[in-house]
């Protein structure tokens, strides 16, 4: 592809130099530039990619894209653009040739339910016939690739890149994780949206953001900006009425002229259950959506995840998919990785791993599990819990920490709720990163304290751990397996322990260094020594 033909694509203000010239690939590092390709001089707060621009003309860059002047060496083909990410979006478009004009794409962002949402989607497009992919927090992923993935959205080079991958692969529909990192950095300018899901707005990257509004707005242009600039004929907005910033964007939305459905648990919004049940074997019963009925069956649990489900019902409802297609995707569907996943066992506890990392998330977790237990539970008009008998005096115990070098408001808020809703609570780390994990701990505790929650020291009660007292309270163990051990002996048969914060993730960040840690592993490992530690040799599924 030639400059010129990229320079058709807008946001030009400024050129000199061969705009004739072939580019052979796009780059916004200039340690890897290769020889022909186009410079992006990404500003940044940290680095700014102008200060790097001549060194990517000395290495073979083909020209540069800049925002400002910069001295560059003699003979430089470079072009002046008010924004060099928005150019960065546009033109990685064109340069792979539009790969999302040529599937169905769907965007999905809010604070928490992307995974499962794009998860779910998956299912059903698969359950139609749909050759599918995702881009998301756990992987990048369509048939026959598996990808890890080091961001929620790529940047815009690597999502353009992979979109025409899947497109030469013959996939049809794609469900992609839109982070609001990703909108205000312009990585998903250029996409050609069909439709866009938003779940909630709860407090989460305030330490990027410069508040819960400007937190908002940026998820909202999703739909205000990048929703409404695609060339897609039939576009469509799925929004979460029940969420109060969801209600807010529904009026923004539909001053727009696409169209928009809403849902939610009450009978107000277009999708909404009619008669649901649920327990810690997933969810039943009959959702309505517009003027019709589909029969559920899901092995996720939660309140969450049926509203998670009633937004891809939504999806599929606007891309006009069958319903029974829907009913049996949303039915294949086992589990999503990290997202309450149970950790199986014979003894009798019920373990699960889930990746609640805000106040909200950790919140809405513990309420519907402990609704579960106790058999009240989330309630959808006529809705019914069928917990087992023997969780109703069970205990509800729950591991968690705070990461370092974030949002670090957000510490005793968790703690409060965790320390409100559960009957032990054991604080421990996530990824303190370069803060010391003691001193996160301690502004968690800060929270813990204003509920009266008793502090337990393991030392005030001698060992072995199954001599503690069984009592309301809570622990802190700054080491994450021996926080997982402790809570894990400390259960007895009928107890659910939920480990928060990390989900899927196969690593914890202590410092400069990165090391292998799964909580998933680590409870089945923790299991299995319990097991023999009692006698029981049955074994972990």
């Amino acid at each position: 592809m030639r400059l010129n033909d990229l320079l058709k694509e807008g946001d030009v203000a400024e050129a000199k130099g061969d705009l004739d010239r072939v580019v052979t690939g796009l780059s916004y590092d200039s340690r890897k530039i290769g020889r022909g390709e186009l410079f992006f001089a990404i500003p940044g707060g940290r680095v700014d990619g102008h200060d790097f621009a001549p060194r990517a003309v000395e290495q073979g860059a083909s020209a540069v894209v800049l925002e400002r002047p910069v001295a560059l060496p003699q003979g430089a083909t470079w072009v002046r653009v008010e924004s060099v990410r928005r150019a960065l979006g546009r033109w990685s478009a064109a340069f792979f040739s539009h790969p999302s004009r040529r599937l169905v794409l769907l965007g999905v962002t809010g604070t928490n339910g992307k995974t499962t949402l794009t998860y779910l989607l998956e299912s059903i497009f698969t359950a139609a016939g749909m050759s599918s992919g995702v881009i998301g927090t756990v992987n990048y992923r369509y048939p026959g690739r598996l990808l890890p993935a080091p961001h929620t959205t790529p940047e815009a080079v690597e999502l353009q890149a992979l979109l025409a991958e899947m497109v030469a692969a013959k996939v049809q529909a794609a469900a992609m994780e839109v982070s609001s990192h990703a909108l205000e950095m312009e990585r998903v300018r250029g996409i050609a949206f069909d439709g866009a899901l938003f779940t909630n707005l709860t407090r989460d990257h305030l330490d990027f953001h410069r508040d819960m509004e400007h937190y908002f707005f940026t998820k909202s242009r999703l739909f205000t900006d990048y929703l409404l600039e695609s060339p897609k004929r039939k576009k469509f907005a799925v929004i979460h009425g029940g969420d109060p910033r969801g209600q807010e964007l529904l009026e923004r939305v539909r001053k727009l002229g696409l169209e928009v459905l809403s849902y939610g648990q009450r009978r107000e919004w277009d999708i909404h259950p009619l008669e649901v049940k649920g327990d810690l074997e997933g969810l039943r019963g009959t959702i309505r959506v517009k003027d019709q009925r589909l029969d559920l069956s899901s092995r996720l649990i939660g309140a969450a995840n049926l509203e998670n489900i009633l937004g891809a019902v939504g999806v599929a409802y606007a891309l006009r998919l069958p319903l029974s297609a829907v009913a049996q995707g949303i039915a294949g569907l086992e589990s999503v990785p990290g997202r309450l996943e149970r950790v199986h066992n014979r003894l009798g506890i019920t373990v699960l791993v889930d990746y609640a990392h805000t106040p909200d998330a950790l919140e809405r977790v513990l309420l519907s599990l402990r609704g579960i237990m106790l058999g009240s539970g989330f309630r959808a008009p006529g809705s019914e819990l069928n917990p087992k008998p023997e969780t109703r005096d069970a205990r509800l115990i729950c591991i968690f920490g705070c990461g370092g070098d974030r949002d670090r408001g957000k510490r005793p808020l968790m703690g409060e709720i965790a320390a409100r809703v559960s009957d032990l609570v054991v604080l421990t780390s996530d990824n303190p990163r370069s803060e010391d994990p003691l001193e996160i701990i301690a502004e968690i505790e800060e929270g813990v304290r204003k509920t009266g929650l008793k502090k337990f020291s393991i030392a005030d009660f001698g060992f072995p751990i199954s001599n503690l007292k069984l009592e309301k309270g809570y622990y802190v163990e700054p080491d994450r397996r021996a926080a997982i051990r402790l809570a894990l002996k400390l259960a007895r048969p009928g107890d659910l322990v939920l480990i928060a914060g990390k989900g899927h993730e196969d690593y914890q960040i202590l410092g400069p260094k990165k090391i292998h840690f799964d909580d998933r592993e680590v409870a089945r490992e923790e299991l299995r020594e319990k097991e023999e530690a009692t006698g029981n040799r049955q074994g972990i599924d």
